[in-house]
This record gives C-alpha cells, structure tokens and sequence, in this order.
C-alpha cells in the first residue's frame, strides 16, 4: 500500500520577493500501482472485527479506544486496516502464527 503525496500550491512567495517551498505536505492516498485485491482484503478484515465486536480481542479494542478518543468512525477503520496489514507483514516475515496477547494496547 504505497502512499504519494500531491499538491498543487507548494510555492509561495517570501517577503524579499523570492519563491519559497511550504514545509506542510498532506498524504493523498494510494499511489497508481498498489495492489486493490489486498487492498480489500485488509479494509474487509478490519469490518469483521468492527462486526464481530468481541471486547475480549485487543484489535476491537484499539477501535473502541479510537472513536472514544474522537476519531472518525471511516478514520478508525482505516487505522485498524493498516494495522491488521502490519501485523499480516510482521507474521510473514517472522514466520509466526497469530498471537493476540502479543498486541500491545494503545495507551
């Protein structure tokens, strides 16, 4: 899931009348190439854990601990995809099962 970022007024004009770049950058989202299908799969396995509801699983509890703390309910989710998708990567590489008392809790 590569992330780009655009924008279409990164220059501004100083004082002294020279062309300055603004430090602020926005993320816009996917770049061209990333892969949908895994895409999907990841936004459909965070919407099962958001279904599911089970308070004994850290991953809907970290969802629970966002939207009480006034997150977005579309922004929630996206969090909890991308974490699903960090925790797949980490499994794969380490070649381990799944483990949810390994999940740390947001403080």
């Amino acid at each position: 899931m590569g992330i780009v970022m655009r924008s279409s007024s990164d220059w501004v004009r100083a004082k002294d009348g020279s062309w300055v770049r603004l430090p602020v950058q926005q993320t816009r989202g996917l770049n061209r190439n990333f892969n949908r299908n895994l895409k999907q799969v990841f936004k459909g396995a965070a919407m099962t854990v958001i279904q599911w509801g089970q308070e004994d699983d850290p991953l809907f509890r970290h969802y629970r601990q966002l939207l009480d703390g006034g997150t977005k309910p579309n922004l929630a989710r996206l969090t909890l995809a991308r974490q699903i998708a960090s925790i797949v990567l980490s499994m794969w590489r380490s070649e381990e099962v799944y483990n949810p008392s390994k999940l740390k809790t947001a403080a």
